[in-house]
Order: C-alpha cells, then sequence, then structure tokens
C-alpha cells in the first residue's frame, strides 16, 4: 500500500472518529449548563437516599417509587442493599414514604428495580405493578398484585424474552400485556458503549403479550420513558438522546403507527400523563455526562418539562424547574396529583411541591 493512500486512510478514519465524537457530545450535551428556574413550596421527602427512579400514581393518590436502582455507569449511595418499592399516600400530609412488603419466595436480595407502570383491572379492580427489575444486570419484567390492606406486592409472574434484552421502561396494557422501551440493542456492556459512541439508532419499543411478543417500532438511539395517554389511544416514549417526544397511535392489534415526535432541549427520561388536563410531564437530565461522570464538584442537574397540547400542530413545551444539583441530582421523572409535583431522581432523593 502507498504512502498516500495511508495517510488518506487514516484521516478519513481520523475525520469520522471526529464526527462521531462530536455528534455524541451533541447527543449528551456535555457542554450543557443549567438556567434555574424556581419553584416555591418544594421539600425533600424525608429518609430516601437511594434514587426514585420512577414514579406512578393510582386515582386514589397512592404514589408507588421505585429506589435503589444499581445501573452500569451511574453513581449509586447505596451499594450494598437492595431496591424498593415505596408507598407514599399523596392525601397524607406527613409525606412518609414506607417500603412495601415484597411476598414470599421472591429474591429480594438481587431487586434491582427501574421502570414501573401500574394496571388496574376494570373487571374487579384488582391494581398490578408492571417493574422492569435488573438483577445480575439482566432485563426481567416482574409482574405483582398490589394487597393494599396487607401492605404487600404479591409476585405473579416473571418474564424474560430475547427482544427484552435491555429495558429501560414499560406501560401497562393489561394484566399480563405491556410495551416496553430499550435503551439499547445490545446486551453486553462493551458493545452497549460501542453502540452509544457510533450512535446506533436501532432500539425502540416491544410488545409483549403471552402468545404475541414484536417489536412495534424502531429507530431510536434509546428507548427510554413512556406513557399512554388517558384515552388510551397513544403511546408515548422517549428517545434520550435524540432529546425527542414520540407520539404512537395504538391499533387494536397493538401495533403502533408513528404520529409526530417533539423535540425538548434536554435529556428526557420518564413520562407520566396529569389524569386530569392530558399534560405530559416529564424531568430529565440538563448533561447527560455529568450522571455518567459523577463529580461532586460539578453535579449532574435536573430539570422539569410539562408539555401541554402535545396533538395539536403547537404543543407548549414549559421549563417547570430546573436546577443545577445543589438540591436534587440526576432528576428521572415528575408526576402530579391534584396540584401536588413529585420529582424522582436515579440515585439521590425525591422532591414534593405544591404547584397550587
Amino acid at each position: 500500500m502507498g504512502t498516500l493512500l495511508k495517510i488518506t486512510i487514516v484521516g478519513l478514519l481520523l475525520a469520522l472518529l471526529g464526527e462521531r465524537i462530536m455528534n455524541l457530545c451533541h447527543r449528551a450535551r456535555i457542554f450543557a449548563e443549567v438556567n434555574p428556574v424556581e419553584l416555591p413550596n418544594c421539600q425533600l421527602l424525608k429518609g430516601l437516599e437511594s434514587g426514585s427512579e420512577d414514579i406512578d400514581v393510582l386515582p386514589n393518590g397512592l404514589a408507588f417509587l421505585s429506589t435503589g436502582l444499581k445501573y452500569p455507569g451511574v453513581v449509586s449511595f447505596t451499594p450494598d442493599k437492595p431496591g424498593e418499592i415505596l408507598l407514599l399516600d399523596l392525601n397524607d400530609g406527613s409525606l412518609n414514604a414506607s417500603p412495601l412488603r415484597l411476598s414470599e419466595g421472591f429474591d429480594v436480595a438481587s431487586f434491582n428495580p427501574h421502570g414501573i407502570s401500574l394496571y388496574t383491572d376494570e373487571k374487579d379492580g384488582s391494581v398490578y405493578l408492571f417493574v422492569v427489575n435488573h438483577p445480575q444486570l439482566q432485563s426481567i419484567i416482574e409482574i405483582f398484585k398490589f394487597e393494599q390492606e396487607e401492605n404487600t406486592l404479591v409476585h405473579l409472574k416473571s418474564v424474560r424474552h430475547k427482544l427484552l434484552n435491555s429495558v429501560n421502561d414499560i406501560v401497562a396494557v393489561g394484566p399480563e400485556s405491556f410495551y416496553a422501551t430499550n435503551d439499547y440493542y445490545f446486551s453486553n456492556l462493551n458493545m452497549k458503549f460501542v453502540e452509544f459512541l457510533l450512535g446506533l439508532s436501532w432500539t425502540g419499543i416491544v410488545y409483549y403479550s403471552p402468545g404475541d411478543v414484536r417489536h412495534v417500532a424502531t429507530g431510536f438511539y434509546s428507548g427510554n420513558g413512556m406513557a399512554i395517554s388517558n384515552d388510551r389511544k397513544y403511546i408515548y416514549a422517549v428517545d434520550l438522546t435524540s432529546h425527542t417526544l414520540n407520539v404512537f397511535e395504538k391499533h387494536k392489534d397493538w401495533s403502533l403507527t408513528p404520529v409526530k415526535s417533539v423535540k425538548v432541549n434536554m435529556l428526557l427520561d420518564n413520562l407520566s400523563v396529569d389524569p386530569d388536563t392530558g399534560d405530559i410531564w416529564t424531568a430529565g437530565h440538563p448533561n447527560l455526562f455529568k450522571v455518567f461522570v459523577y463529580n461532586p464538584e460539578d453535579l449532574p442537574g435536573s430539570e422539569v418539562v410539562r408539555v401541554q397540547n402535545i396533538h395539536s400542530d403547537n404543543p407548549i413545551v414549559t421549563t417547570v424547574y430546573a436546577n443545577n444539583g445543589s438540591v436534587i441530582q440526576g432528576g428521572s421523572c415528575a408526576s402530579v396529583y391534584k396540584g401536588q409535583l413529585l420529582v424522582g431522581t436515579v440515585f439521590h432523593r425525591a422532591m414534593h411541591c405544591q404547584l397550587e
């Protein structure tokens, strides 16, 4: 091979690498800083030090919080403590979140909860909690039945499938069926890093029921938070590093059709829908680099965003709260109930605010 050809090939490779690095910097927003937005009447929940990665709220005000997530590359302040599901009654002004007991026989020691979703059976009112669980870095969907009088989650089923290889979040649509996002195409940690570095858009949404498992949306860089519209006709799903909130129409055969994509100027995480207005609430990361390279001198911030009129030609995107990490770090979810706002985090605290 001639010298000139070698120089040309090296130059092309360096140019490609440089382009990929710049693309990565953009997707991770590694140079972004927080423009603070304050909210009055906010307080951190007491006794919650292990994160509150996802939150889902029943119509009666009972909030379920996923806490204690151990995620590759992300700091944990309680590395030796198993994860838990906490219960918080938003009608009780004391705001004390307490752990739910998990039924006998479930492997509590390896419990590593991530995204969660509630489902209420219209036939008998039974409440089911679906939990993305990562024991030994696997992806398993755990299905529990909530027994309120016993303050217990009764474990019913563990779901494993090759298409559910790196699950981030779920939306339950039946007692045994759900939609799930994968945040990576690969399961191997080294390949995940390569996938992220190269900016491969190979992830998406999987539909699961006992007799039907399939991809229903593809082309995401990193599938993340999900929610379902109040009329249950649409699925909302985040593509984390494309900074988009995506809307899909849900069909009777459970397939999804893309409707629109709304750009939001941050790295969106989990989603929730206001039960009264249909507004979409989310929290996320101003700068993803600070989440994965934790520096106590330069903390990862949090942002809370509300998206109004998502189905109109001009959705309204409003930053409701933004903090540089001095109060709350690594924001990952936001849920509202009767004028109250709950903000959760990947690994830090949880915050409650009165909006009215």
